[in-house]
C-alpha cells in the first residue's frame, strides 16, 4: 500500500509542475468562499448547529478542525500552493482569528436555494452573501478607527481586488431526490441558478469583479446515494455510481457554466472562471487503482462494512445503540487508500489529487492564462 501512495504522490507533483512551465505571476491579496462542506473551514460547528469528533481531523490537523474530512480540503490545498494560510471560518471567533487574507462563509449542509425549516444548514448561498456585506462593512468601519486591527482585517481595497470562490449547489440537487422525479429535479434547476445569479449580482454590486465558480461533482459516486438510491443494479453505471444523480450534476452544470458564460458577458470589468470538478472527480473514480487508491466508493468513516461501509443511522465518529447494540462509525487503517472519507465527503488524499487537476488549469473556462490566480509555491 505504501508503494501506491509513493506512486500518487509522483503523479500529483508531474501533474502539478509541467504544465506550469510558463505559469503566470499573479497573486489576489484576499479570498472569500462561499459553499457547503466541500469547502466549509468550522463554519457550522462554530455555529453550534454540529459537532465533529475524532477521527475527524485525524491526519494533518490531528484533531478535529471544523472540516468534513481526515485533513485538509480542496480549498486548503489551494490556498497552501499560493503559500497563503488557510481561511478562517467568518463565524469563529476563538482564537484572535486573522481575516486579513480573506474570510470563508461557507456552511456544511448548505444550498443556494433559501434554507427550508427542516434543513441542516440555515446558512444558504443569499445567507452567506448577506454575512459577506456584513463582515465588510464592519471591516471599513473598524479600518477607519485606526491601524491597531489592520493585521486582522483586509485593506479596503482587497474587496475589489481579492478573489470570491464557489463551490455550492450539490445539496440542492442531492436533497432534491428525497421527495422529487428526476424530471422534476431538472426542471427545478434554472431556479436554482437564478438564486445563484442573484447572489453573484449582489457580490458584484459590492465591488467583486473576480469570480471563481466550481460545479457540482458526481453525486451518484457518494456512498449516501448509492446506499439509498442505487439498490437497483440497473440504476448504477459501470463505475457503480447512481445515473440519475450524475445526469442531473451533468445537467445542472451545463446550466452553470452557460450562466457563467452570460455573467462574463454582462459584466466585462469582471473575469469569470468556471471549473470542472465533476469530469476531475469522476476520472479519479474511474481510474482510482492506476491513482493509487484501493477503494473508489466506499466510505472509510463509517458503519456496516463492505461493500459501502455506510449507515445513514450514525455519522463518522459517533457511538449509538442501533438495533439493541452500541456501535461506533469508525475510521479505516489508512485513509489515503479511500477516496470517499465518511460517505458524503472525499478524503485528503482524494481532495489533494483534486486540486493537483484544478492547478493544472486545463479544467478551467477559460483555461490558465495572465488573467489566473495561481503563482504556486507547493509544499504538498
Amino acid at each position: 500500500m505504501a508503494s501506491k501512495r509513493y506512486i500518487l504522490q509522483i503523479f500529483v507533483l508531474l501533474f502539478i509542475f509541467l504544465p506550469f512551465t510558463n505559469s503566470i505571476h499573479f497573486k489576489f491579496p484576499s479570498f472569500f468562499n462561499f459553499g457547503d462542506s466541500n469547502s466549509d473551514t468550522g463554519e457550522l460547528v462554530s455555529a453550534g448547529i454540529e459537532s465533529l469528533e475524532s477521527p475527524h481531523g485525524q491526519g494533518y490537523f490531528r484533531i478535529p478542525s471544523g472540516r468534513y474530512c481526515d485533513g485538509r480540503l480542496i480549498i486548503d490545498f489551494l490556498m497552501d500552493a499560493m503559500d497563503l494560510p488557510f481561511l478562517n471560518a467568518y463565524l469563529d471567533s476563538i482564537g484572535i482569528p486573522s481575516f486579513r487574507k480573506g474570510c470563508n462563509f461557507a456552511a456544511a449542509g448548505s444550498t443556494i436555494q433559501p434554507a427550508s425549516a427542516q434543513a441542516v444548514s440555515p446558512f444558504s448561498f443569499g445567507v452567506q452573501v448577506a454575512q459577506f456585506v456584513r463582515f465588510k462593512a464592519r471591516v471599513i468601519e473598524l479600518l477607519a478607527k485606526g491601524k491597531r486591527l489592520d493585521k486582522y482585517l483586509p485593506a479596503q481595497d482587497y474587496f475589489q481586488k481579492g478573489l470570491y470562490m464557489f463551490d455550492i449547489g450539490q445539496n440542492d440537487l442531492a436533497g432534491a431526490f428525497y421527495s422529487k422525479t428526476y424530471d422534476q429535479i431538472l426542471a427545478l434547476i434554472p431556479t436554482i441558478l437564478i438564486e445563484f445569479e442573484t447572489g453573484i449580482k449582489a457580490l458584484y454590486d459590492q465591488g467583486a469583479r473576480n469570480f471563481w465558480i466550481h460545479n457540482t461533482g458526481p453525486l451518484g459516486c457518494l456512498a449516501q446515494n448509492v446506499a439509498k438510491f442505487g439498490t437497483d443494479p440497473a440504476s448504477l453505471d459501470e463505475q457503480g455510481c447512481v445515473s440519475k444523480h450524475n445526469q442531473a450534476a451533468k445537467v445542472f452544470n451545463l446550466q452553470l457554466h452557460a450562466l457563467t458564460k452570460k455573467l462574463q458577458g454582462q459584466y466585462t470589468d469582471s473575469n469569470f472562471t468556471y471549473v470542472d470538478i465533476y469530469t476531475i472527480k469522476y476520472n479519479l473514480i474511474s481510474n482510482y487503482s492506476k491513482l493509487g487508491f484501493e477503494q473508489p466508493i466506499m466510505a472509510c468513516c463509517g458503519f456496516g462494512g463492505p461493500p459501502l461501509n455506510y449507515d445513514s443511522r450514525i455519522a463518522c465518529g459517533k457511538t449509538k445503540e442501533i438495533n439493541g447494540t452500541t456501535v461506533t462509525a469508525k475510521a479505516c487503517n489508512d485513509s489515503s487508500e479511500y477516496i470517499n472519507w465518511d460517505g458524503i465527503h472525499y478524503s485528503e488524499a482524494a481532495n489533494q489529487y483534486v486540486s493537483s487537476q484544478i492547478l493544472t488549469g486545463k479544467y478551467s473556462d477559460p483555461p490558465f492564462s495572465d488573467k489566473m490566480p495561481f503563482l504556486l509555491n507547493l509544499k504538498f
